[in-house]
């Protein structure tokens, strides 16, 4: 168990994880972040992880080999990368290091438990959002919650991300908040990759709003048929609050389109739709539509 730390790592280099690396460092802690993105990398070293307009000092490297003995480790690489970063883990976490999933999607946590084993990975949601305005610079996203998976492991990490100014809960029920956020992605983030448009622009076409009510009332079909209990009883009411909520922000899923950067539908619309079968179609026909949109 890890009970001391003033020190993290941080897996990957994009928009919330520059941002998870720059409160973290506000409050002292000495941050690493383990990323594959050169021009992120480079900028990090330089300049420092960038929230805005104020700068704070982390340590980015690209070779698992320089952060070796790390107790620690948020993980907020995109799905697809997963498996590249649990081999890197594997390679340079403590014997009891813990690896902590703030991704988005379904698999990833099984992804890391099969090179670091199921106790040394736990569950983590955050509703945060991030923007990234280049790189090692991100601008947040709104308010939101992280929850943590109640271990004592995470006990210090849980004070870390309060001491910084983060709203933190703790809960046993981390896998039925992972599909509550999955309901929501899978109905925001498709439609505004697709549409190319801010999420509450969602709210204001008849078509597109419906849509995404359909979406969300789908997953959660779904998560009934997979025996789990969502945190909210009403789907369509809680997209539509967070679509308000986030009106003016571009759902990662879009800003990876505009970058030509590969997306997580596997992981969010794919997921569902493989689960869900034949009572998914909507999902498989998001998770189609948007693979498309990299397919030429």
């Amino acid at each position: 168990m890890v009970s001391k730390t003033n020190s993290i790592l941080i897996c990957g280099t994009g928009a919330l994880a520059t941002f998870f690396a720059a409160r973290l460092s506000a409050v002292g802690l000495k941050v690493t972040m383990l990323g594959s993105w050169q021009a992120g990398i480079d900028a990090l070293n330089a300049h420092g992880a960038k929230l805005g307009e104020a700068a704070y000092p982390v340590r980015a490297v690209s070779d698992p080999r320089e952060c070796q003995g790390a107790e620690l480790a948020l993980v907020l690489v995109k799905s697809w990368q997963t498996e590249r970063t649990a081999r890197q883990l594997a390679e340079c976490l403590s014997d009891a290091g813990i690896a902590i999933s703030l991704q988005n999607g379904l698999g990833n946590r099984e992804a890391l438990a099969a090179a670091l084993g199921l106790e040394r990975v736990k569950g983590a949601v955050t509703t945060l959002g991030a923007t990234l305005l280049g790189p090692g610079h991100a601008r947040p996203g709104g308010e939101g919650v992280t929850t943590l998976e109640a271990h004592p492991a995470l006990d210090v990490l849980a004070a870390h991300l309060a001491e910084s100014g983060l709203r933190v809960e703790r809960s046993d029920a981390v896998e039925s908040l992972l599909w509550g956020k999955l309901v929501v992605n899978s109905a925001i983030n498709p439609l505004t990759a697709l549409f190319q448009i801010p999420n509450g622009k969602l709210l204001e076409s008849p078509p597109a709003h419906e849509m995404m009510a359909a979406l969300a009332r789908e997953t959660a079909q779904v998560a009934a048929m997979q025996g789990i209990e969502l945190p909210f009883d009403d789907p369509v009411a809680v997209v539509e609050q967070v679509a308000r909520r986030t009106a003016s922000n571009f759902s990662s899923m879009y800003q990876d389109v505009l970058r030509g950067a590969p997306t997580e539908i596997d992981a969010i619309n794919g997921a569902v739709a493989r689960l869900g079968g034949d009572f998914a179609p909507l999902n498989r026909a998001m998770w189609q539509l948007v693979r498309a949109l990299g397919s030429w």
